[in-house]
């Protein structure tokens, strides 16, 4: 049986994408890091901005809750709960508001009822599933298909449906990419519209940080394509050989 994650024909594979996701990643942080030492002209910290943009998206009833770490922020739909990073909640940077009004997006998302990210949540419960119960599936599918004739045929087929599985998981990321654009494009409008951005400048470095943070969907939705494929070569690749 073919070692199913680490053999040369997988690491071939996913060499574009692990090399993908390390240059977004730098490339996240290195923006990050240049606009956040830019201060806004506002002086608005990425809390004061969201207390402020609330109203202007009618989102009252909407808690802030300050979160360890670097660029965790979130929105969190269940409990209606924005958590802002210290780096973003506390600072008065271009690029703080820029992330702290990329979130407020996805609430104002959520409050009108926005399709996509709908769908995106509708697919949370499946992709949590599949992500564990996609590979195990193939795995005993690679393994019984040694097995005698039936057991191979089974074997086959139940690989098949560990990929129809895991499937779901390029799916989710296929789903992310339009809801993160838009919420970008709400923070964009929203920051605008209400003065907290002014000025060219301020607008560019807020277009540079959500467009860096963009790629990283663009990468990960790669990363799944790529996974998904080779997974559909393995297994295909078996069936051929059974026949």
């Amino acid at each position: 049986m073919p070692f199913l994650f680490f053999n040369p024909t997988y690491l071939l594979c996913m060499a574009p994408a692990f090399l993908l996701m390390m240059a977004t990643t730098f490339y996240v942080n290195s923006s990050f890091k240049k606009w956040s030492q830019v201060p806004a002209r506002s002086r608005m910290t990425g809390t004061e901005a969201v207390q402020r943009l609330i109203s202007r998206a009618g989102l009252y009833g909407l808690q802030i809750r300050p979160i360890p770490g670097s660029l965790t922020d979130n929105y969190d739909p269940r409990t209606k709960t924005l958590n802002l990073s210290q780096g973003v909640s506390d600072y008065a940077s271009v690029a703080s508001l820029a992330v702290a009004a990329h979130e407020l997006g996805h609430a104002q998302q959520d409050a009108q009822g926005y399709l996509p990210l709908r769908f995106r949540s509708a697919l949370v419960p499946m992709v949590n599933i599949g992500s564990y119960l996609g590979w195990i599936l193939i795995i005993i599918g690679l393994f019984l298909s040694s097995a005698s004739s039936a057991a191979s045929n089974f074997g086959v087929n139940l690989a098949w449906l560990g990929v129809a599985i895991f499937a779901g998981g390029f799916l989710f990321a296929l789903a992310t990419l339009p809801v993160e654009l838009n919420a970008s494009a709400r923070a964009r409008t929203l920051l605008a519209e209400t003065g907290i951005i002014s000025g060219p400048d301020e607008q560019r470095g807020v277009s540079t940080v959500l467009n860096a943070a963009a790629l990283t969907y663009v990468a990960a939705l790669v990363t799944a394509l790529l996974q998904l494929l080779y997974y559909v070569m393995l297994v295909g690749g078996l069936g051929r050989r059974r026949r």
